[in-house]
């Protein structure tokens, strides 16, 4: 397939390209720095190689925060977890989501009905970021870490009040640290 797209890139004028690539979700970014073409997308925030983050995280860890994949349902350790405490990012250890927050949802993840320093519907304090995601063929909205841009989840309209909200969020995309009474 990255024959392919190369190919394909090159055809539109593309010659320069660096040889690897690493595959984002829907679309390829050109790892190892910032690219010379305005379409062609960092491979992240901080410009770290793919290596740096794989040397870092275990394999599924990996594929849900660099790749935008998806832990089985019902296997997460965080799933079940009641401890008082804050979730973070397993990239960057931001502050994610608190404990006092946290609910069961009953769909195989944990989930949360707002983001940790959420004011309101004032989400500018918090360490998350949502963006359209339409990669299955309909609209979601993504959750992915303000800092570094890893893929946490999805939110959804449907989680209890007073929010509405169900913030859906991979256990391997978090660490939790409990709180120190």
């Amino acid at each position: 397939m990255a024959r392919l797209l190369l190919r394909g890139l090159s055809r539109l004028g593309w010659k320069d390209l660096p040889s690897r690539t690493v595959h984002r979700g829907p679309c390829v970014c050109v790892g190892g720095g910032r690219a010379s073409h305005p379409d062609v997308g960092l491979l992240n925030k901080h410009d770290e190689p793919a290596t740096d983050w794989k040397k870092k995280l275990t394999p599924e860890q990996y594929y849900v925060t660099r790749e935008k994949g998806t832990e089985l349902p019902f296997s997460g350790v965080l799933l079940n977890n009641t401890e008082p405490g804050m979730y973070h990012c397993v990239c960057c250890d931001s502050p994610l989501f608190s404990s006092e927050k946290k609910f069961c949802s009953g769909t195989g993840w944990p989930s949360f009905t707002e983001a940790h320093g959420t004011s309101g519907s004032d989400e500018s304090k918090t360490s998350i970021l949502r963006r359209p995601d339409n990669s299955l063929g309909s609209t979601r909205v993504e959750v992915v870490c303000k800092q570094c841009e890893a893929h946490l989840g999805h939110v959804f309209p449907d989680g209890p009040e007073p929010t509405g909200q169900r913030f859906c969020i991979n256990s391997v995309a978090l660490t939790f640290k409990p709180s120190s009474n």
